[in-house]
């Protein structure tokens, strides 16, 4: 294993944020590692393509008021095949990576900053004069890997097997640049499209659109508002999106004079939009359910008239200031699972009846679910989530919801132990939903080291079937996605992965 970078770090020595320290720690190398080592169990030899995930990994402090959501985007690659494993990671390049690491500092004010802090007057974002850190979501489309921005921005390209940034996604010239590309578009594994959102303080302050497999934007329409939103995740059905206007939004006494302060507004109802896939404003069908706001969402399918959406049902979208924990734990307490009550839930939409119907799937609180991709729009059987460190933004393990049976099978991480979102990569020749494999990265505070840890996927309590040491300690992190190796250009087309991936 060697370094291949290293980018100039102006954090403080002395830092005291606690999601810039500890677990959050930063790192500056980016490492090429070809064959990592085995510290417990063995490589599944049928374990086949690329564990991708995207980090805030600050370089510069803020200028004033630094928020977890700020940080660089940093992707870590893990890439499984014949038995053997090998790691790589690198900063992506976004155009405001690069104009801060030519400055030597922070140019943008951040999510907790008043805007007229920043030194350059352009910028990103939904609510505009952001940087785009390009530092929530990976997925991969088409074979290469793209990396997103939580308040809409450009799609960064990135290789899915070096981590090294491409260049920015074009959609042979349709990408809606003006407005970007929210936190999470969705990939549909069946029909080869890309389907998104994006929003902004301008009527009519959302649109979907679809690109399809040949990488071309066939679709884009405008799905009008009451007014300014902060949407976050979408889900999508064989035949429909389904979009939200949820009644956490910018007060509009401090938009006016231009602050963002969001507010959760608890006498209005939770509206989702439901669309067919290529339909427009006109065909959009409102459904009214309980207040609350949803960050992510599972899956959703189509059961005879009904559409079932699973998602992470907030109790407590804005907690209130309760006295307890210490400064940082107040300051962001709302990013908490424990305070935000963020359980499983699922909503029934009746296309014919316009009723809705809804009911929690789980008691627990957990959060960041993924799936078995290849039962994405079908009636499914079971949720991989995290669990949350009680007042902080950790993740301290990992819950197998089945919501066929209505139980759990839970693993601990251990204590000073951290994860990331887990997720499912299938058997190679497997067809169960559970026939295949966990895959998650941690930060380990007591042995300062980072692992890889594999799961059977029918079998998360058991523990990891195999555990691998990563070239050093990495930060904390949250989104996630795997790629089959078939999905994945020159895989095997080459005798090892160190040809495959031209290293």
């Amino acid at each position: 294993m060697e370094i291949v970078g290293r980018m100039l770090s102006t954090l403080p020595e002395d830092d005291d944020h606690p999601y810039r320290t500890g677990a959050w720690r930063p790192q500056t190398n980016e490492w090429k590692a070809d064959d990592l080592e085995v510290v417990e169990g063995t490589v599944p030899t049928d374990l086949d393509g690329v564990y991708l995930r995207n980090t805030e990994n600050p370089v510069h402090p803020a200028i004033k008021n630094y928020h977890p959501f700020d940080g660089d985007s940093m992707v870590h690659v893990v890439g499984f095949r014949d038995g053997k494993a090998f790691y790589r990671n690198r900063f992506v390049r976004t155009d405001g990576f690069l104009a801060e690491h030519e400055a030597g500092r922070s140019l943008w004010s951040g999510l907790s900053e008043d805007p007229s802090l920043s030194i350059r007057t352009d910028g990103w974002g939904a609510r505009g004069g952001l940087k785009d850190s390009s530092s929530t979501d990976v997925i991969v489309h088409r074979g290469t890997a793209l990396t997103s921005f939580y308040q809409c921005g450009d799609l960064y390209r990135v290789n899915p097997y070096t981590a090294a940034t491409e260049g920015k996604e074009n959609w042979n010239g349709g990408f809606p640049f003006h407005w970007g590309v929210s936190a999470h578009p969705k990939v549909d594994g069946l029909t080869g499209e890309m389907l998104f959102f994006n929003y902004s303080r301008q009527a009519p302050y959302m649109h979907y659109g679809v690109v399809d497999a040949n990488n071309d934007l066939v679709h884009y329409t405008d799905v009008p508002l009451p007014g300014p939103r902060l949407p976050h995740d979408m889900a999508y059905t064989e035949n429909y999106v389904i979009l939200n206007d949820f009644p956490l939004f910018s007060d509009t006494d401090a938009t006016g004079r231009g602050a963002h302060v969001p507010r959760f507004h608890r006498d209005v109802p939770s509206r989702f939009a439901v669309i067919p896939r290529r339909g427009t404003a006109t065909d959009i069908k409102w459904f009214e359910a309980e207040s609350t706001f949803v960050l992510h969402f599972v899956n959703a399918f189509e059961e005879g008239d009904e559409i079932i959406l699973d998602g992470f049902y907030q109790g407590d979208p804005q907690p209130a200031d309760d006295g307890t924990g210490d400064k940082w734990q107040r300051a962001f307490r709302y990013l908490a699972l424990d305070r935000q009550q963020t359980r499983l839930h699922r909503w029934r939409f009746n296309l014919v009846t316009g009723l809705v119907k809804e009911e929690s799937l789980s008691d627990s609180i957990t959060e960041f679910g993924m799936m078995n991709a290849n039962f994405a729009t079908k009636d499914y059987r079971y949720v991989y989530a995290a669990s949350g460190k009680p007042g902080w933004f950790l993740f301290d393990g990992m819950v197998r919801h089945d919501l066929e049976r209505g139980t759990e099978d839970r693993y601990s991480f251990g204590d000073g132990v951290y994860g990331s979102e887990t997720a499912m990569a299938p058997r190679v020749g497997g067809s169960d939903e559970d026939d295949g494999y966990l895959v998650t990265l941690t930060t380990d505070l007591g042995a300062d080291a980072s692992y890889c840890l594999v799961f059977d996927a029918a079998r998360v309590g058991d523990g990891p079937v195999c555990k691998l040491k990563l070239p050093e300690r990495i930060s904390s992190g949250t989104h996630s996605t795997w790629a089959p190796g078939e999905e994945l250009r020159r895989w095997r087309t080459e005798d090892d992965a160190a040809s495959a991936i031209g290293l």
